[in-house]
């Protein structure tokens, strides 16, 4: 396990060595956005019975954060060492494929979480917390916010693996996962939407990561948290087979 810790701590260490980069700068955005809509949407969109507005966003905002920070994470890690070279050192250790994927994974996960918590922390004051935040469920927020964060680290390390400039990673990010992150439920409820765009929505892995987590504050929800549990786990186990076959044979990794 000394080179699964060694890999993990590295890209503990990448991130953090930037951290106004890469964790106060999305806090920042998180802010910001939740600023915006307060001021522009409170009282306009319906969200949950006997919660308001700006209690209703802040879970979303965290989670969006959590989901948008381990995607970038694991795929900008990947696609510099495959653009600077240094790619090789890891291909010629001798790591398994599962440590490679573990280690970068995990450290993805750990700067999505700091990120969802340091934007937690900074938008509580903003709602009304004694009384929209009861926290009825806390395990469904833990549990909702470590499957996202795995499950974006996996998405982002395939994508780095893919990508061969950093180009095709702007696309992806982009035009996949700021939309679909955005387009989950983050600023209003699905229920607030006409039936044809409700069920859109559900084709979107992403709403369900975000009404789950945001389950576990409010106790309300968009659908049944056992199913947005179901759907995050089954494509967290799709993804992580691919990413692990992926590095298993060495895919854009060895040629």
């Amino acid at each position: 396990m000394i080179g699964f810790q060694t890999l993990f701590f590295k890209e503990i260490l990448r991130f953090s060595k930037v951290s106004t980069q890469t964790i106060c700068a999305p806090i920042l955005t998180a802010v910001l956005y939740l600023l915006i809509f307060k001021h522009t949407s409170h009282g306009h969109i319906n969200t949950y019975y006997g919660v308001q507005y700006t209690s209703f966003l802040i879970p979303g905002l965290v989670m969006m954060s959590i989901l948008q920070n381990s995607f970038a994470n694991s795929s900008s890690s990947l696609t510099q060492s495959k653009v600077t070279g240094s790619l090789v050192f890891i291909m010629l250790s001798p790591l398994a494929y599962w440590e490679v994927y573990s280690a970068y994974v995990l450290a993805s996960a750990v700067r999505g979480l700091v990120v969802g918590l340091g934007v937690f922390s900074a938008t509580m004051w903003f709602g009304n917390f004694s009384n929209d935040f009861s926290l009825v469920i806390p395990w469904w927020i833990i549990v909702f916010s470590f499957l996202g964060a795995i499950l974006l680290g996996t998405i982002g390390l395939i994508v780095g693996i893919w990508a061969e400039r950093f180009e095709q990673l702007s696309a992806v990010q982009s035009f996949f996962i700021m939309p679909s992150t955005f387009l989950a439920g983050v600023f209003y409820s699905t229920k607030s939407l006409p039936v044809f765009w409700q069920s859109i929505s559900r084709f979107n892995p992403f709403f369900y990561m975000i009404d789950g987590f945001r389950y576990g504050f409010f106790g309300q929800s968009d659908i049944a948290p056992m199913i947005s549990l179901t759907i995050t786990g089954a494509f967290l186990a799709i993804f992580s087979i691919v990413a692990l076959q992926m590095l298993k044979c060495g895919y854009k990794l060895r040629c």
